[in-house]
């Protein structure tokens, strides 16, 4: 028999109504949990009379963050409908894609987006639309609250009912959408609850997308799970997050980010003067940290904590407290409770402890599928064993290394390459601000490493130095072959370099020596 999903916002509305769930930074608006539970009522039954979206339709949202998106997400909770949260930083074509594929009843936008929602529903066919600003006012989204009861037809849900749709970035093909069930955000906010000290007096900053697994569920849906509360900002800033952090009016005591944040924070002037004591958590993930950086924050008396997630399992598998994080800098924690893992060769065999392969979950955890993919299904998943795509060891003490992405992996004269090691290393050299190693081709070795290195303000290096520094610290074979210079790498929404660009944009290259 399927477990009940409870309303979470509505349970938090009987016992602390007065209290503050929702800060919205950009606007300034906040929420207490009577105040958006009743604002999520109104939005339901407007989805409901006004759109005639039903159990099981799909709600789409292009939009920056802001609460509304929240409120939207916990609207669709009320009546069964599924959350669609859209990457506004894609284009009108990939978007495209993506409408036709999950097929929303109604799409919610920013006013900012009108001109690409304008085309997209005359390409898609979307039904309906409805704008909004982020920041409150007269919109036609605001107007649609205020217009409508609080008295929905509520929908009595499981946890295996589909809440969210979370479409991955398409770094190998087209975008996916992930299915998140209720029961997967249940088990993740247990999961993750513990190690990261989460009560319901945490005020957690969220500065990752909201249609992104780390912006939604890190620590944002647990603050609401635990009956704590969520500041959001609209868009990430260094300087800015370092001063709410600094600000002890703000209060804030849990911060979640990839790897990519935390590097422009240490960078920011303000860095070496912020308060970071009054921080319970501070998370890290998406990527692997390199661990010079975990160092420079160390030394700042701050401990990341490191885990391992993905989109398709919501997002905890392995997490980190802040005893493992100084301890064993570098490693993805200890595997979740409510969670199990396998490393697996490529024929899917056990390797031994201590042998890198890829990293196979299962759980309740974890996605039942993808979205109209039955032939991705069957690829990803085998015997409820989902394949991470990343490559992973566990030390004798039970402590995961996320090693990197299984398909970022070069081979080169027969060994495997690992770009996250190499990276880790070139961190600690002053004049690298950012670096990335990607495997190019080789007429001798099949494929050979190049660096490519944003250079720190003020700093210059060359290709020989950046060699010369590998030589004696690196076998022979992960020597990059290659040192390009640039002033950017491209980064997704979440951070996470894209590398298959990198490999588009350099193309054929010279060896560096």
């Amino acid at each position: 028999m399927s477990v009940t999903h409870y309303d979470w916002l509505a349970h938090h509305t009987e016992r602390v109504p007065g209290k503050e769930v929702w800060v919205d930074l950009h606007s300034n608006r906040h929420f207490t949990y009577a105040e958006a539970n009743d604002r999520a009522l109104r939005l339901a039954a407007c989805f409901q009379n006004d759109y005639g979206v039903n159990r099981g339709d799909r709600v789409g949202v292009l939009a920056m963050n802001s609460t509304d998106m929240l409120e939207i997400q916990a609207a669709c909770a009320k009546i069964g409908a599924i959350f669609l949260p859209l990457n506004w930083r894609l284009t009108v074509s990939e978007l495209d894609f993506i409408i036709r594929d999950a097929a929303p009843k109604l799409l919610i936008h920013d006013s900012q987006f009108a001109a690409e929602v304008t085309e997209l529903k005359r390409t898609t066919g979307v039904p309906h639309t409805l704008e909004t600003s982020g920041a409150g006012g007269t919109t036609p989204y605001e107007a649609a609250i205020a217009a409508s009861r609080p008295t929905p037809t509520l929908a009595r849900l499981t946890h295996d009912d589909v809440w969210t749709i979370m479409y991955t970035s398409g770094t190998t093909g087209r975008p996916k959408g992930a299915m998140n069930t209720y029961g997967m955000a249940f088990y993740n906010a247990v999961n993750l609850g513990g190690p990261a000290y989460i009560t319901p007096s945490t005020r957690t900053l969220t500065i990752l997308p909201l249609f992104h697994t780390g912006g939604l569920n890190c620590y944002n849906s647990l603050a609401l799970y635990y009956g704590g509360t969520s500041l959001v900002m609209r868009s990430f800033d260094p300087g800015e997050c370092l001063r709410l952090i600094n600000d002890p009016d703000m209060g804030i005591t849990h911060f979640f980010g990839v790897p990519a944040n935390y590097l422009f924070m240490s960078q920011h002037p303000d860095f070496a003067t912020t308060d970071f004591s009054r921080l319970a958590c501070s998370g890290v993930g998406g990527a692997p940290t390199p661990v010079p950086l975990l160092e420079v924050y160390k030394a700042r008396g701050l401990a990341l904590q490191q885990g391992y997630g993905m989109t398709e399992t919501s997002p905890t598998v392995t997490v980190q407290d802040a005893t493992m994080a100084l301890t064993k800098p570098g490693s993805a924690g200890k595997l979740a409770m409510n969670a199990e893992a396998r490393i697996v060769d490529e024929n899917g065999k056990d390797v031994p402890r201590g042998e890198i392969g890829e990293l196979w979950v299962k759980g309740p955890n974890i996605t039942p599928g993808y979205w109209n993919r039955p032939e991705a299904n069957a690829e990803a998943i085998t015997d409820g064993w989902l394949h991470t795509g990343d490559a992973c060891r566990m030390d004798e003490e039970g402590h995961f290394y996320v090693v990197d992405r299984w398909k970022d992996m070069y081979i080169s004269g027969g060994e495997n390459v690992y770009p996250a090691e190499i990276e880790s290393l070139l961190f600690k050299m002053p004049e690298i601000a950012d670096v990335a190693i990607i495997g190019v081709p080789d007429d001798r070795w099949d494929e050979v490493g190049c660096a490519v290195i944003v250079l720190a303000p003020g700093k210059t290096l060359t290709a020989d130095e950046v060699t010369g520094y590998c030589r004696d610290k690196l076998a022979r074979f992960k020597i990059p072959k290659h040192v390009v210079f640039l002033k950017e790498l491209p980064r997704n929404a979440t951070g996470k370099v894209l590398k298959r660009v990198l490999k588009d944009e350099i193309g054929d290259l010279q060896p560096a020596t």
